[in-house]
């Protein structure tokens, strides 16, 4: 197994996944939106915790394009991510150790700004401006 980017174990990864999608499901503008497109979350919950565990800790298994799926949704808006990090900053401080969560925190961070880009990048105004909601 490779060195892991951050000090966490898969079952880490699981627990913070887990709680992550229970904010996510009560939360008033992420929550319909994700149920939209997500029936069946236990299979949507391993599959985001295949990501996490390639991302941090470098294991096969994840396949897929994050930046495809929240594109081609079509409803996940630029104005979302903020919402979104929120949550899981909020949940990476209440399940890991303050380093740990801040490392977490760093990485997705990057990747939340590469999947705004991502829909940023289909969801302009003329003249290229972002639509932000």
């Amino acid at each position: 197994m490779p060195e892991p980017r951050i000090e966490v174990s898969p079952e880490d990864i699981a627990r913070v996944v887990a709680r992550f999608y229970e904010r996510v499901r009560a939360h008033p503008g992420l929550g319909p939106v994700f149920g939209r497109h997500v029936t069946d979350w236990p299979t949507h919950e391993a599959r985001i915790v295949a990501f996490w565990e390639s991302a941090i800790l470098g294991l096969p298994g994840y396949r897929g394009s994050p930046v495809a799926v929240h594109r081609d949704a079509r409803d996940v808006r630029p104005g979302m991510f903020a919402p979104w990090l929120a949550l899981f900053d909020m949940t990476l401080r209440e399940e890991l150790p303050p380093e740990t969560a801040q490392a977490w925190s760093a990485l997705a961070h990057r990747i939340g700004r590469t999947l705004r880009a991502g829909v940023t990048e289909r969801e302009t105004l003329p003249g290229g401006i972002p639509k932000l909601i």
